[in-house]
């Protein structure tokens, strides 16, 4: 892969992770338009992915610090605050489901999920449920940890490319009562253990693989731009969410989708 592939990639994947967007569904149309398709492709996009969440981490490294903190004091049975007891477990039961489901479909994300007909049905699909999340869900209510599993069960549609884990997760957290921006942030938080797990296992399987060693340089490249796109991303999001709807990002999924298709049949 060439340099400007992957800064190209890098940009698209550190954008649209944290976007409502997809960025899977972006990887896989941009890959299909340009023809950067290869055998190793998913396992590219992971490691990707695990660039974006060390984005994560650098973005909310005081939430982490202090959950961390929050964690052994209930080891070691100590007075903590409820509410970051509440995140702690919230995001566990939160994780489970996305863990369970994604290693029963892994094998079906290698084949039948890398295709950008699919993606484009996805992001109408994922635009209808942002869409009503935004119209009827209640706002500013608690977080809980039922909340937060089932906050989870929403990110397990982000496993079909084209949903998007965070639009995903942020409506799921505004149907449950959440405000924009505490869906957002928990969102985000809850997104890392999967991301971390997932991107570090598919970089463990390029090391095997010998994959690394060819494409060592375009990996990194890709990584880097991905995370340095990646926190600006975060930042702008977060900001963008306390005064405004997910109405924009509705209206492109469906434009996109549009066009996707038109291609597809058209060109």
């Amino acid at each position: 892969m060439h340099i400007f592939d992957s800064i190209i990639l890098g940009i698209v994947q550190g954008l649209t992770e944290f976007l409502p967007i997809s960025s899977s569904g972006h990887l896989i149309i941009a890959r299909d338009i340009l023809g950067w398709n290869s055998s190793n492709s998913l396992s590219f996009d992971a490691v990707l992915q695990l660039a974006t969440a060390l984005a994560l981490v650098v973005y909310f490294w005081k939430d982490i610090f202090r959950l961390i903190k929050v964690f052994f004091a209930l080891i070691f049975r100590k007075t903590v605050e409820h509410k970051d007891t509440v995140l702690i477990f919230a995001i566990i039961a939160g994780t489970i489901p996305a863990l369970i489901l994604g290693l029963f479909l892994e094998k079906y994300m290698e084949t039948i999920f890398r295709s950008a007909g699919l993606v484009a049905l996805v992001l109408i699909i994922g635009s209808i449920v942002m869409y009503f999340a935004e119209k009827f869900a209640q706002k500013n209510k608690d977080l809980n940890i039922k909340k937060g599993f089932w906050i989870g069960c929403f990110q397990c549609l982000a496993l079909v490319p084209g949903f998007s884990r965070s639009g995903a997760t942020i409506s799921g957290g505004l149907f449950l009562g959440l405000n924009r921006e505490d869906a957002a942030r928990f969102s985000f938080l809850l997104s890392i253990p999967i991301i971390l797990g997932s991107g570090l296992k598919k970089l463990l399987d390029l090391f095997q693989s010998g994959f690394v060693l060819d494409s060592g340089i375009s990996l990194l490249i890709a990584s880097i731009t991905a995370f340095v796109v990646g926190i600006l991303a975060i930042g702008f999001l977060m900001k963008y969410l306390k005064k405004h709807s997910l109405n924009i990002f509705i209206w492109y999924r469906v434009i996109l989708a549009i066009l996707v298709l038109a291609f597809i049949y058209l060109v």
